[in-house]
């Protein structure tokens, strides 16, 4: 058995709210094991002998059909979000900013991620990673930094998720 990190995207913000106990027993019942959530917003450690990319797929699945809704899911094994994480290229705690990492499905997308970097503003941080944007901006400022805009757009939704590094420590845990 592997043991698996899936980030739900856009869970509990934006009108897909769900309890993660219901999400908990949807997984259970999807057949993945030693199934636990981490906080409200989507995070959720679990067990399975497939692959990564059968998770992926098992766990967007699940949800569609238990809860109606068009969801996306980002699957790791814990292995390679434990290397992600202490891969983080900036100071981790800085104060007055937010440390993150968005995981990118998608090659391309993580081209064109990466790129916004030469256009961030003086107190935001982009590095391109293994799979991964690692990003530092001001508190307050997400929404309105470079990154924070581009990742608003429908067609990033698929293939991407954000998650501050308290919350992938956490997971971690």
């Amino acid at each position: 058995m592997t043991r698996y990190a899936a980030f739900l995207r856009g869970v509990n913000v934006g009108g897909v709210n769900l309890t993660m106990a219901e999400v908990a027993a949807a997984f259970t019942d999807a057949g993945f094991s030693k199934v636990r959530t981490i906080l409200a917003s989507g995070n959720v450690v679990l067990e399975s002998p497939a692959d990564v990319a059968a998770v992926r797929a098992t766990a967007e699945a699940t949800l569609r059909e238990r809860f109606g809704y068009e969801a996306w899911v980002l699957a790791y094994d814990i292995e390679t979000v434990h290397a992600i994480v202490e891969a983080y290229p900036f100071d981790r705690e800085v104060d007055g900013y937010q440390s993150y990492v968005t995981f990118v499905a998608d090659a391309a997308v993580l081209d064109e991620l990466s790129a916004l970097a030469a256009d961030a503003g003086p107190n935001e941080r982009i590095s391109r990673g293994d799979r991964v944007i690692y990003w530092q901006v001001p508190k307050g400022g997400t929404l309105d930094s470079t990154l924070g805009q581009t990742m608003g757009k429908r067609r990033y939704k698929s293939s991407t998720t954000t998650r501050n590094l308290r919350t992938l420590n956490r997971v971690l845990r």
